[in-house]
């Protein structure tokens, strides 16, 4: 079963050390968090594919930094700032191809936002038709606090994009946003092409795996129901762990399951 870190564990680390401490670590597959806006170029893109190279890894997906403006940028009530924001995403696919990863996240549209839905599904669509020219899918994240956290918005959504709707499942957001996880993994699982994991129990919503009481191999027969093939992404925040190391004892943790 393939799992992998996210470097945005390491958070505020700059982005290439990140990868470069997981490579150390022996970690061989990750998910790159961009964190800047000149780390959306092809140079800094060579630059952690040389990482990469060197330690033998695969990055498999791309999470751009702006996911706290999307609400504004890209579903925001000003075409114009809209059509400007989009450009910017297509440096994002451009990058995300370059590294070799075929997946591309947003967070999307805040509670705040007052961007009728069937009008977020079509510049969604729009993303998504762009990603689609480098190779690369753009999927929707569940995330506490934004549209997505909801499975009837969820729904809505996969019935306006067809077979173009692809999930990225977040077992603490679920949590977070008041969902059974489970029950989310099964409402979804057609549909989930990454899941980021992390554990959790009656204090905190977020752990390393292997320091609460989450049920991975729960997780695990649901979506082997449906032949999932993608990775399990590990994915803190850095104030729910101490030393690095212990990413290295949650994967370890998660590989002996």
């Amino acid at each position: 079963m393939p799992y992998g870190i996210s470097t945005s564990c390491l958070y505020p680390m700059n982005t290439e050390d990140s990868l470069k401490t997981l490579g150390e670590m022996g970690v061989k597959t990750c998910e790159v968090f961009l964190n800047s806006i000149s780390e959306t170029t092809a140079d800094f893109a060579e630059l952690l594919n040389s990482i990469k190279n060197e330690y033998g890894m695969k990055i498999t997906a791309v999470h751009p930094f702006s996911s706290f403006s999307e609400t504004y940028m890209l579903f925001g009530e000003y075409e114009r700032r809209y059509r400007d924001a989009a450009d910017f995403y297509k440096r994002c696919f451009e990058v995300t191809a370059m590294l070799e990863a075929d997946i591309s996240i947003i967070h999307g549209m805040r509670h705040s936002g007052k961007l009728p839905h069937e009008k977020y599904f079509e510049r969604f669509a729009g993303l998504i038709e762009s990603g689609k020219k480098h190779g690369v899918r753009v999927a929707q994240e569940n995330v506490n606090g934004h549209f997505s956290s909801s499975p009837d918005f969820l729904n809505k959504m996969k019935t306006s994009l067809g077979r173009d709707f692809k999930l990225v499942f977040d077992v603490k957001q679920a949590v977070r946003s008041g969902y059974n996880p489970y029950e989310f993994a099964e409402e979804f699982k057609n549909d989930i092409v990454r899941i980021h994991i992390s554990d959790n129990d009656l204090q905190s919503d977020c752990l390393p795996p292997g320091k609460g009481v989450f049920d991975f191999r729960k997780l695990y027969s649901i979506m082997e129901s449906v032949n999932y093939a993608g990775e399990y992404i590990i994915e803190l925040y850095r104030a729910d762990f101490g030393d690095a190391s212990e990413l290295k004892e949650s994967l370890i943790y998660l590989q002996s399951l």
